[in-house]
């Protein structure tokens, strides 16, 4: 079976994709489904923290302003914070503003 948001592939029955976090079998009712994953891509994200981390780039771009401040100040959390949002990113786990999962494209 795949997901009717991201077109990955999910196992039978699954009530949440692995990938992007939809909910599915109707449980995203009334918000339109796509709602439940981000219209930020994740590579992108994920290029920005890798060359410009220590700035808090892809924090700006996924619309987390004030952490994206805070890491410029602190030149990515001497590097640590940005290491650890890095990860987050590699593995999809890394979530914009509003706290949907970031999209694979």
């Amino acid at each position: 079976m795949k997901c009717p948001f991201c077109k990955e592939e999910i196992q039978d029955g699954a009530v949440k994709c692995k990938h992007c976090g939809s909910m599915l079998n109707g449980s995203n009712a009334g918000t339109g489904g796509s709602q439940s994953s981000s219209d930020k891509e994740r590579n992108t994200a994920l290029i920005l923290s890798f060359f410009l981390g220590w700035l808090g780039l892809h924090r700006f771009y996924v619309g987390k302003i004030g952490t994206g401040i805070l890491m410029a100040f602190t030149m990515g959390g001497f590097g640590f914070w940005n290491l650890i949002d890095f990860i987050k990113l590699w593995q999809g786990k890394f979530a914009d503003s509003n706290g949907r999962l970031l999209i694979k494209k």
